[in-house]
Parts: structure tokens; sequence; C-alpha cells
């Protein structure tokens, strides 16, 4: 997984103890002969799974299905794709599958400067706010509505904001932009859920207020990173414009 740490980011934060609302929240590493690891795979709210080895794959498949009831998995595409292309015929079926989502990083120098925006942490009494705008996010990207189990999607957004981990830009009580930091790594600090409202597009607003989000968190991180749907090509402007650079191909597949 070192090789890869912008990849797998998630599980080096699961192994140096990453809080957030997992269950069952379970990790097996399968190893060679020698100790030398060949994989390492996730069992929580999503599977997420590091592994280049077949051998490794084969291991993992035979464990998952321990765990049929993962809403996703999650990981490097060779790996996921791996994952499923063994576990299909007795797994239900995907309802949606990203195949290709291109891994961005950005250092320091490479941050393009902006207009600023003041961006902030998001504080506890904003949560009913943040979390209306992520369940948005969510169903327009992956079909479903996590407000379907309202109190323990938005008591997850309530520990995120405690833990600091939600950035918001708020003008005159309007949200023009929201992000938090998933997996933080001593290389990398993940951002995810980045979010303009639908009618507040097109005014430059995420470019930004990511921007100026990336240039706070730099200052303690040494990179900070994201991943994005191939074919959503707005997101794919904004962060080649602020100064992206990709690193690496991720894939998920969601089930019902």
């Amino acid at each position: 997984m070192a090789a890869r740490p912008f990849e797998n980011a998630f599980l080096h934060w699961v192994l140096e103890g990453g809080h957030g609302p997992y269950a069952p929240d379970e990790m097996f590493i399968d190893r060679k002969r020698d100790g030398t690891v060949r994989g390492v795979i996730y069992y929580g709210s999503q599977l997420v799974v590091a592994a280049d080895d077949a051998a490794a794959l084969d291991a993992f498949a035979v464990e998952t299905r321990k765990y049929p009831g993962m809403r996703s998995f999650v990981g490097p595409k060779r790996a996921v794709d791996g994952i499923w292309n063994r576990v299909k015929t007795w797994h239900r079926a995907p309802v949606l599958v990203r195949e290709r989502q291109p891994l961005y990083a950005l250092w320091p120098q490479g941050l393009i400067e902006f207009e600023d925006a003041e961006v902030r942490q998001a504080r506890t009494d904003e949560t009913e706010l943040v979390a209306d705008h992520s369940a948005r996010m969510i169903l327009g990207e992956l079909g479903y509505d996590p407000r379907a189990q309202r109190s323990t999607f938005v008591a997850g957004v309530r520990h995120a904001i405690e833990l600091g981990c939600w950035w918001v830009w708020i003008v005159d009580n309007e949200l023009r932009f929201q992000c938090n930091i998933g997996a933080r790594t001593p290389v990398t600090a993940q951002i995810q859920g980045v979010w303009t409202p639908p009618n507040l597009r097109g005014r430059g607003y995420a470019t930004r207020a990511l921007a100026a989000t990336a240039r706070r968190l730099l200052e303690s991180n040494p990179t900070v990173s994201l991943y994005v749907n191939d074919f959503n090509a707005a997101a794919l402007s904004v962060y080649d414009r602020i100064g992206f650079t990709r690193v690496g191909e991720l894939s998920t597949y969601l089930f019902p």
C-alpha cells in the first residue's frame, strides 16, 4: 500500500486509527509465506480493497462471502474489478458502477492562486444545512437518498463536523460551497463531497472555494487529494485550473 499512498489513503487512515461511522469495521491482511503483505481489505459500511496479487484477491473473495450486505465496493480500479469478477456469480448485482474515477493530488507548489473565499470549518449548529446539501449531492451522484435513515446520516455529519472535517463557504446564510475531509494520512488529506448548489454554479464559486480550502489544508498537510467521476467535465475543469495532478484511478460499485 505504501507504493500507492493516494489510491490507498482510506486504508492507511483506518490502519492508523481513523475515526468514522463505519461498522462492522473489520480489516484483513493477506501475506505471502515470507510475511510480505500482498493485499488488504476492509469491511465497514463499504468494502475497500488494495491488492495487485491474484492470490490475495482470491482469498478476499472467499472472505467477502461473510459480508453480503456491503453498500459499495471502492478502491483502485484493478483491485475492485478483481474482487467483483470473483464474487459476481453469487453476489447481488450493482445498481450503479462508476468504472473510472480519476484520482488527483495537489502539492503546495502546484496550487494556482484565485480570489480568496471565506471558507471555514463548519459549526455544529450548521449540521442540518450541511447534511441537507450532502444528501442532495449523494442523491444526484449515487441515486439514493441517505435521509431515508435520517437520524443516522445526520449524526454522522455532526460527528464529522465535531472532528473539524467539514469546510463551508456561507454568505448571508446561503451555502455556496462545501466539502469534507475523509481520510487523512501522513501523505495526504483526501477531500470528498465537493459541492456547490446547482442554482449557484457557473459563477466561479467552486474554483475559488476549493482553492481556498486547499491552501488552508496545505498549511498542515503535505498534499491534498480527491477523486471524481470521469464524465464530470465541470469538476475536472475546476481541478485542472486549481493545479491538481492525476495520480491514479479508482472504481466504485454501488449495491441496493
